[in-house]
């Protein structure tokens, strides 16, 4: 990423805490224009942005942005804003029996980056990009979601529950202890897909160990090694999958396979080998389905489901919720499109949980994903808040 020229910001008032990551003080001044934007009153929009990227939080060390996030919904007049039994980060508005829950998550995957803003460059004359770990994935979505609720404020009859998870980029248990917690009329998950797109659906994700054991035998002797057996297994499985998918038109209705690592050892009397199977799953396998024919195609070889596997999910298309983030990003000059990810989200915990109409939604390119250079456009931030806002509204009308 750029190491020169960095625009830095004085917070406008806002405290972000000693963390020496984020952002120098005194005021937003551009090295290469000599211009001081300390007084630019629009940078208040971007306070909770700048505020969550400044706090490194990977995941399992989240506490820190966590605190910050539950102080910063108090100050923006929150109705309660707590830390939960799972470490969440929770703010509520409104008293309503009517719930919508905009589940983030709070963590990222490690990696630290400078929190900076650079020039674009920009007509407004300021910093255009704000660089730094989760600016993207997905503190820019959460802090949207926050923001946004904060606009819209208490709406009678309707409670808003704005939640930062953690563990998202590990295990989801953030998304695990919340599924159980609530039980939300409208769901809205945090994930960067643009500004101006919904999300309406995740594939499903079930990781398995497959291992192959062969007595020790002779390099001589002409026995298919246990090496070479796991290889034939791994040749039967993609084609598999590749006859599975030869009618398949779309990526989400595929099954994607990975073979994420391979090791072989011996001992005195046995050889083994072991495959590391990954697969992504449309909504027509399920992750018992899957391993009932990963059992199938590997014969004696024995499949060991690892981590946790998780369902896919797609979102109905004609809700209430999904016509008014339609018409919010329409109220911005947007044309909103659908789009369906190959990755999975806690879009795939909760929604099997809850069963109600949901969308994923959030600012940011997917593709600066856990990269070096990860960033966001302040523009784009804040189209995607207005546009939040004004879904949010026409939703609880």
């Amino acid at each position: 990423m750029l190491a020169t020229n960095f625009v830095t910001d004085s917070r406008m008032g806002t405290d972000y805490g000693t963390d020496k990551r984020m952002l120098a003080t005194d005021s937003v001044t551009d090295s290469r224009m000599g211009t001081d934007y300390g007084t630019d009153k629009r940078m208040n929009d971007f306070d909770t942005l700048i505020g969550l990227v400044s706090q490194h939080s990977p995941s399992g060390q989240e506490r820190g942005a966590v605190e910050w996030l539950v102080k910063r919904m108090k100050s923006l007049g929150y109705d309660e804003s707590f830390i939960d039994a799972a470490g969440n980060a929770v703010g509520v508005m409104g008293k309503g029996a009517k719930q919508v829950v905009l589940l983030g998550h709070i963590d990222t995957v490690p990696g630290e980056i400078p929190v900076v803003l650079t020039p674009n460059p920009s007509p407004h004359g300021r910093g255009e990009l704000l660089y730094g770990r989760g600016s993207v994935d997905a503190k820019g979505p959460l802090a949207c979601f926050v923001d946004a609720v904060a606009r819209v404020g208490v709406v009678e009859g309707w409670q808003f529950v704005v939640i930062g998870a953690v563990e998202e980029e590990r295990d989801s248990e953030g998304a695990r202890f919340v599924a159980t917690q609530y039980k939300p009329d409208f769901a809205i998950i945090g994930e960067p897909n643009h500004w101006d797109r919904i999300a309406l659906g995740y594939k499903g994700s079930a990781p398995a160990n497959v291992a192959v054991k062969r007595g020790q035998a002779h390099s001589a002797s002409g026995e298919q090694t246990a090496a070479e057996a796991a290889v034939e297994v791994w040749l039967k499985v993609k084609a598999y999958a590749d006859s599975f998918n030869a009618d398949k038109q779309k990526v989400f209705d595929k099954l994607l396979l990975t073979l994420r690592g391979m090791d072989s050892d011996s001992s005195d009397f046995e050889q083994w080998a072991r495959l590391k199977v990954g697969v992504r799953l449309p909504v027509d396998v399920s992750p018992s389905d899957w391993y009932l024919k990963l059992n199938e195609i590997v014969g004696d070889a024995k499949v060991e489901p690892i981590g946790f596997a998780v369902p896919a999910w797609g979102c109905e298309k004609n809700t209430p919720l999904v016509r008014a983030f339609l018409s919010g990003i329409r109220s911005q000059g947007g044309q909103p499109r659908f789009v369906y990810k190959t990755g999975t989200a806690d879009l795939n915990i909760v929604a099997p949980v809850w069963k109600c109409p949901a969308v994923v939604y959030g600012p940011g390119d997917s593709a600066l994903d856990h990269t070096p250079n990860e960033h966001i456009l302040l523009e784009d931030y804040e189209k995607s808040v207005q546009a939040a806002q004004d879904a949010l509204t026409r939703l609880v009308k």
